[in-house]
């Protein structure tokens, strides 16, 4: 058997919990070791998208909010997510105006992540948001947000120094970073057709 191989067999599954944003189910499966085992996966139906906005001075823009499930404050670049049959362009144009009130004229993708991959589906990607007009924020009822304008080196160095916890924010961050210093053509795997900038609102 090839590494990559599927070394897993799914017998059949059931669902135990569904909501509007979210899929639990559990599959009947052979193991790896050949035993069976039962396998609990949460499917999302939305994707995680997240944005760096970055200025023609170097500054990013983060937002602040609580996150009921963590029970604490956490300092993010603006997020969300975005409806399966949305564009990942078209969700993140939209979170980023939403949460910031910013527009942008030239988008970059950064690239493809998944998140707790051990027992969920959920993908997302990454885009620079550059070339920016400031505008009026209009946040979901959910969100209760705080602005911060900051230069992108030391929101970089907050990610690094794990000050930025959220998952997304320390991706983009990251690859913005790295991006900006040296730009590296991002794998399309799960999204092709966004490897190339795009300019427009």
């Amino acid at each position: 058997m090839l590494a990559e191989d599927n070394p897993w067999v799914r017998h059949g599954s059931r669902t135990v919990f569904e909501n509007p944003w979210l899929r639990v189910r559990e599959d009947e499966v052979t193991r790896p070791d050949g035993q069976p085992g039962t396998y609990g996966v949460v499917e999302f139906k939305n994707r995680a998208i997240g944005v760096v906005p970055v200025t023609t001075e170097g500054d990013t823009f983060l937002v602040g909010q609580w996150r009921y499930p963590l029970g604490c404050y956490s300092w993010e670049i603006p997020e969300g997510g975005g409806p399966l049959q949305e564009s990942p362009l078209a969700a993140a144009q939209r979170e980023l105006r939403e949460e910031t009130g910013l527009t942008a004229q030239r988008w970059t993708y950064l690239g493809e992540f998944s998140l707790s991959n051990s027992c969920t589906d959920e993908l997302g990607c990454i885009f620079l948001a550059e070339e920016l007009t400031q505008g009026e924020a209009a946040p979901e009822g959910t969100e209760r947000l705080a602005i911060r304008r900051l230069p992108l080196a030391e929101a970089h160095e907050m990610a690094m120094r794990g000050e930025i916890a959220d998952a997304v924010a320390v991706i983009g961050l990251a690859r913005a970073w790295r991006h900006l210093q040296c730009p590296v053509r991002p794998v399309t795997r799960s999204f092709p057709g966004l490897g190339e900038p795009f300019s427009g609102p």
